[in-house]
């Protein structure tokens, strides 16, 4: 079209030299699909296409969707973890933990329970404040008695102290969640977090044992935590490594077992600021020394807010440790009671303990007992996301940055945790689905057709296997070995039963067998009696006398030997209890 065109187009009363306004917008504004341009000086914006529309509608309920989905899991798994803690009774270890708590809370002393340092049991300290029980702290005897004397013999309800005890583990269980959605959404997106957030909060390990007042999920958590931490520096070393440090040493603080750690985080720390040739050695150092001076920092930190002036009056004696082992504790820069503790722990490993694994009851211990046990006791999909994941993170390029920190530290601890000699549960072992839950989540960078449908239907049958044994998570195991009613027939201890469920064999009694003569041979730490129990021990009279109803906890039914061994051969079993306790008739 010509200029002369053009302005007989325009019409009367438009210059030659100019265009209209809407033929201005048109050559400014380029045509873009999907979008409306309106006209310059209009006063309105641009009205989007509906497929703008669509595509931004979907934006918004995306960003909606993540956190209610966030919510939804630790909901699920708080629910999980509260019902647990409400309905279980004290385990093996609990009473002395929570002793040692309320022992710190009104005595300010470094008396009880060495074997493990103070940050822990600091932690249910925060419960037993507001639980507020009684105290005698001149009751005289050894920790565990000093437990049960706190729990059953001092007026107080223990229901309520075991429950508040119970709550600060469980919003630290909680935290840890939110530690592994954001360190698997920072390596893959979204998406990923969820699904490791998936694996970690459908985790029967991990609910079993975040419903504790126990120390096992605190100390992995806090070594998750530093390795994400680590994993950050690598932008911010000097915003991260220092808090890296702290975690560390908050779980070295916790538990003995978490020192294999140590070297390994430090290494990693190394591996973060590893940049350009100059100056390489100096931020290796660098780095390395503060993980180090940051964790003893904490450990001694820990020891202190018991008692600023460290004072260590055992209550029952520690023994001495020779050779290298008592060298390598004179070396080691914590207080004196971490160096006892250690020493206590070294007599502990040197004892003759009893394992049982797959049917057959053994002294020592085996090498292969955890992997085996993790084998029983992990949802069938859950292996399978582990495994694939563990192979993406080492096969998909853009991953391989972030292997030594997710499959690094967890290999280290678990070797460290088969040379033990107390094979007694997967609580040992609890890093591995921590880790791995991050690691899992590695499958969505496989891009294969199949691997995302794959994936959430492998979540899905993880979530369906943990629901259905609610509220029983501590007998856990998955489909391939029976579920949780089989599984005392090839674990023990507390993959099992650690006294858990003393409260509801009361009511089962109570409903089903009143009036009727109990014998019972019960593992834990429970008072049989203060829950209305009136049983006698059937391996401390003659075996004829026996008649009536035999309780055993199904650990002791793996030790049965002797006596006890023949009575239970001559009896029928009539019930059971939580999957931890077999009722027999005889």
């Amino acid at each position: 079209m010509t200029a002369q065109d053009r302005s007989r187009h325009r019409g009367p009363g438009v210059p030659a030299g100019r265009m209209m306004a809407s033929e201005q917008q048109s050559v400014l504004e380029p045509d873009v699909p999907g979008v409306r341009v309106g006209p310059a000086g209009s006063g309105r914006a641009p009205r989007p296409a509906p497929a703008a529309r669509l595509t931004a509608a979907l934006r918004a309920r995306r960003r909606w969707l993540v956190p209610v989905l966030v919510v939804l899991l630790l909901t699920q798994m708080a629910v999980a973890m509260v019902t647990t803690a409400v309905e279980q009774t004290p385990t093996v270890d609990e009473p002395v933990y929570v002793a040692t708590a309320a022992d710190y809370l009104h005595e300010h002393r470094l008396r009880y329970n060495p074997e493990h340092p103070p940050l822990g049991k600091l932690v249910i300290m925060a419960g037993i404040a507001v639980a507020g029980p009684h105290y005698d702290p001149s009751y005289r005897g050894d920790q565990g008695q000093v437990g049960r004397h706190l729990l059953y013999s001092s007026g107080n309800d223990p229901w309520r102290v075991m429950l508040w005890a119970r709550l600060p583990v469980i919003a630290l269980t909680l935290l840890f969640a939110l530690v592994v959605f954001a360190f698997a959404g920072e390596l893959l997106g979204t998406a990923a977090g969820l699904l490791a957030l998936a694996l970690y909060c459908f985790s029967p390990d991990l609910i079993a044992h975040g419903s504790l007042a126990t120390l096992d999920v605190p100390a992995t958590g806090f070594v998750l935590t530093s390795a994400w931490l680590v994993w950050r520096a690598r932008r911010r070393p000097r915003l991260y490594l220092p808090l890296a440090g702290a975690a560390l040493g908050a779980s070295v603080a916790t538990k003995m077992s978490a020192l294999p750690a140590i070297p390994v985080l430090m290494a990693l720390a190394v591996l973060s600021v590893w940049g350009p040739r100059a100056g390489r050695a100096r931020r290796a150092v660098a780095a390395g020394a503060v993980m180090a001076v940051t964790a003893v920092a904490v450990v001694w930190l820990s020891y202190l807010a018991v008692d600023p002036r460290l004072r260590f009056v055992p209550a029952a004696p520690v023994p001495a440790v020779h050779g290298l082992r008592g060298a390598l504790v004179g070396l080691m820069p914590f207080p004196e009671a971490y160096r006892a503790g250690m020493r206590v722990q070294f007599a502990l490993e040197d004892l003759p303990w009893q394992g049982f694994l797959f049917g057959h009851l053994y002294t020592g211990s085996r090498w292969y007992y955890l992997p085996a046990a993790l084998l029983v006791k992990t949802p069938l999909g859950m292996l399978a996301l582990w495994a694939a994941g563990a192979v993406a993170v080492v096969a998909v390029r853009r991953l391989r940055p972030a292997a030594p920190y997710l499959l690094l530290p967890p290999a280290v601890l678990l070797a460290s945790a088969m040379t033990g000699s107390r094979d007694f549960g997967t609580r040992y072992a609890l890093f591995v689905p921590m880790f791995l839950a991050v690691a899992g989540a590695s499958v969505l960078a496989v891009r294969w057709r199949w691997s995302r449908p794959a994936a959430g239907a492998l979540v899905l049958f993880v979530a369906v296997s943990s629901l259905r044994t609610f509220p029983f998570y501590l007998p856990y195991s998955n489909e391939a070995f029976g579920g949780p009613a089989r599984t005392h027939l090839r674990l023990h201890d507390s993959n099992v039963d650690w006294g858990q469920d003393l409260g509801r064999l009361a009511d089962r009694l109570r409903d089903r067998y009143p009036g009727q003569r109990v014998w019972l041979v019960y593992k834990g730490s429970g008072v049989p009696a203060y829950y209305g129990i009136h049983a006698s021990d059937p391996r401390k009279v003659p075996q004829g006398e026996v008649h009536g109803l035999l309780v055993v906890s199904d650990s002791w039914v793996a030790k049965a030997r002797g006596r006890l061994a023949e009575l239970i051969r001559s009896s029928r079993a009539v019930d059971e209890v939580g999957h931890s306790i077999t009722v027999y008739r005889r």
